[in-house]
């Protein structure tokens, strides 16, 4: 049983700002007394009766923190301490400032492949650190990709948010219904035995809407995303994949496959040809000089796709920014059709 500190938070750490909230959880920026340095506080509803449905259980509670004190990665959120009183418990957490990955993309001008590859490979790292240790994440989308400081010219991934991740133990068969719909893993939908290969196939998804701004199963309905995974109903559009490499769609494919034991591992992820050749790529790129306008077109188009799908994702935006929600989306739809004109006339 976890043992956690049951002092005052607050005579350790100066409360700041909300950064963020969930259903059972309260981010708050806070700064430690004496040191000034600066971290985020998640504070989680405990669950009062084991009847109820208000807050977290002790057991999921526990298992998340038992997860992160075991966890220390250069991509992978740290956890530095944990409180609790009587409604909450606490966890200091490493302060992760730079945003969403997918925002941070979204706002560049435009993004190429080799662009995207080398933020996939900080993912696959951190990915290939958890499987290491067994330990499947089993919630792995764009709002839990986050960077570290945005404002850098190498901006460090950091992957969050382990509410759900668990221990996959040998002889212990594990099966949950979890995790958002549009990310997981036919294992998932079909109730069958989950372990590892669950993360696999929401790479598979997340590399997919990284160089397209399409999600490959999203349907008008829940249901109907989920009835696409189960029979992995996906394709690759020529008016979002042109210009994609055939080593990169060879890569998702071999993400996005039904039987958990046919789909690529992290290991073999990490030397799929693809992502062993981003510094050979890196290197003739800078060397190539110009690139034609039209494939500049391409690559702005797919910033458009990009932004446009992360404003649709964002369904945490407060009621009163509906309306402003709504004129934002409508400019964004404006900025598409205008790159895909100006593709068109070259």
């Amino acid at each position: 049983m976890s043992t956690f500190r049951q002092d005052d938070v607050e005579t350790h750490y100066e409360m700041g700002e909300e950064l963020g909230s969930g259903q059972f959880a309260i981010v708050r920026k806070c700064r430690q007394q004496g040191s000034g340095r600066e971290f985020a506080a998640k504070f989680i509803k405990k669950r009062r009766l084991s009847s109820s449905r208000r807050g977290v259980s002790r057991q999921e509670i526990e298992r998340e923190v038992d997860i992160l004190r075991e966890l220390r990665h250069p991509n992978i959120i740290t956890l530095h301490d944990v409180f609790e009183n009587k409604t909450d418990v606490v966890l200091i957490l490493e302060l992760v400032s730079g945003g969403e990955l997918f925002d941070f993309l979204a706002e560049k001008e435009s993004l190429t492949e080799d662009e995207a590859t080398q933020f996939l490979k900080q993912i696959l790292d951190g990915v290939h650190y958890l499987h290491s240790k067994r330990i499947a994440h089993f919630d792995l989308k764009p709002e839990n990709i986050m960077l570290l400081d945005k404002d850098v010219p190498n901006p460090r991934i950091k992957l969050i948010d382990f509410g759900i991740a668990h221990k996959i133990e040998a002889g212990n068969e594990f099966k949950n219904i979890f995790g958002t719909p549009e990310f997981v893993a036919p294992e998932i939908v079909n109730y069958e035995p989950l372990g590892l290969e669950a993360d696999m196939w929401s790479i598979g998804v997340i590399t997919y809407i990284l160089l397209s701004g399409a999600s490959p199963f999203l349907g008008e309905t829940k249901q109907e995303t989920l009835t696409n995974i189960s029979a992995v109903n996906y394709d690759f559009d020529d008016e979002y994949f042109s210009s994609t490499s055939e080593l990169a769609k060879d890569f998702i494919r071999r993400l996005l496959v039904k039987d958990p034991k046919k789909r690529m591992t992290i290991t073999q992820s990490l030397e799929h040809s693809w992502i062993k050749a981003i510094r050979r790529r890196t290197v003739r790129r800078e060397e190539s000089g110009r690139r034609p306008e039209r494939e500049r077109e391409r690559r702005r188009l797919k910033t458009a796709r990009l932004k446009e799908y992360t404003l649709k994702s964002h369904s945490s935006m407060p009621p009163n920014n509906s309306y402003a929600s709504f004129e934002r989306f409508s400019r964004l739809l404006e900025d598409v059709a205008a790159a895909e004109e100006a593709l068109r006339g070259l």
